[in-house]
């Protein structure tokens, strides 16, 4: 059920980013710029954001066993219709709806949370995150290959078929959950609040979550522009491939859910920090040099990846009947730092280039670290 539940969540979450290492061929083909193609990515992180607060915290009072399904379905449409889409505006929007409906991966995430032991809940929380991660990677690789080979269309209608597919396996294979509590729509959004309210640990965690994904996706959102120009020229299939040097962060999240488990969460989260700055002087110097970018990419990675698997793994640890609420409010928070990473990067690299990009990322790195740091002085030591 663990592997059930990481490759739900890996497909998930992938339909995110097929569209990255692709930038500079869909906006060669539409006749757009960098700035607009980079909107696609914003705006699917956006469409995400809106799906966390209207659509996860649903989790808490409907099955997820019909739940997810049909979330899963309305992302299999936006894909199936981006694969004819004639503009950049068309395909903007599409994204939109493509990213509300890839929040069914944040409703199994907390869903194996509540199967899981409380022993073993760190752990699970991370393989089930290393299924997220890898999903992640491989959308670009794969995303990649099959634009090499064909087109970047074939890509979301190869994407829009593997989600209908998920949709079905798992109408059949999620198990049956306990009743859940009745609670109408409206109360339910406005409990969510609550949560974020009284809960300073989950506020604290969603601004640690928020400003690594910032610097994740203010690398991801520019890397195809930097690849496809000089002194790199290389093509779709190749930009794809770099998503597999991103691994070392999938493969970290079990490392991480560990050090959770173990009361370490606070050390850790300094730790993955400081990796997360340390990242962006190879970074910087990938500019000019692969060797530079690779060893960037996979430090990256393993920082951003590492803090977002001991934030959820300190939330659900705490959380009761309001997981997915919790979950919902932290993901809301953690992707709007993410869409305003992309959006800033990709309207800095029109005009600066990879040496304000690497700026930008370095200074948001540092921002979360003083964030760690405070947070290891002033610990919280309950919520409220």
């Amino acid at each position: 059920m663990v592997l059930l539940f990481a490759v739900g969540c890996g497909l998930s979450a992938a339909n995110l980013y097929y569209a990255q290492p692709l930038l500079h061929t869909i906006a060669t083909d539409l006749h757009a710029g960098s700035g607009e193609a980079g909107l696609m990515i914003t705006s699917a992180q956006l469409g995400y954001a809106v799906g966390l607060a209207l659509l996860v915290p649903i989790g808490d009072i409907a099955p997820r066993r019909r739940l997810v399904p049909a979330v899963l379905l309305l992302t299999a449409a936006a894909l199936a219709v981006s694969a004819a889409a004639g503009s950049i505006a068309v395909l903007i929007a599409l994204a939109l709806f493509a990213g509300i409906g890839s929040v069914a991966a944040q409703m199994l995430v907390p869903l194996a949370a509540e199967l899981a032991g409380e022993q073993r809940r760190g752990r699970v929380v991370g393989s089930v995150m290393s299924g997220l991660l890898l999903g992640i990677l491989l959308a670009r690789t794969v995303s990649g290959a099959v634009a090499g080979a064909s087109s970047w269309r074939v890509v979301y209608g190869v994407a829009a078929l593997a989600v209908v597919l998920l949709a079905a396996v798992l109408s059949r294979a999620l198990p049956r959950e306990h009743d859940r509590p009745h609670l109408a729509y409206h109360r339910l959004l406005a409990s969510t609040v609550e949560v974020f309210k009284r809960d300073q640990v989950l506020r604290r965690r969603a601004l640690f979550g928020s400003l690594a994904f910032a610097g994740f996706s203010i690398l991801w959102t520019t890397l195809a522009f930097l690849l496809s120009g000089s002194p790199y020229h290389y093509g779709d299939t190749l930009i794809g491939l770099f998503g597999l040097f991103g691994a070392a962060g999938a493969l970290c999240a079990s490392f991480a859910g560990r050090l959770a488990d173990r009361g370490w969460h606070r050390r850790a989260t300094i730790g993955f920090a400081a990796v997360t700055l340390a990242a962006w002087l190879p970074l910087w110097l990938g500019g000019r040099h692969l060797a530079g970018l690779v060893a960037g990419i996979v430090i990256l990675d393993v920082g951003v990846q590492g803090t977002h698997v001991i934030n959820q793994s300190v939330m659900f640890s705490s959380g009761g009947r309001d997981r997915s609420r919790a979950n919902a409010v932290y993901m809301v928070i953690y992707f709007a730092g993410g869409a305003a990473g992309s959006a800033v990067a990709a309207a800095l690299y029109s005009t600066g280039r990879w040496a304000a990009v690497s700026a930008l990322g370095a200074s948001v790195a540092f921002v979360g670290l003083a964030a760690a740091a405070v947070d290891r002085a002033r610990p919280v030591l309950q919520n409220g």
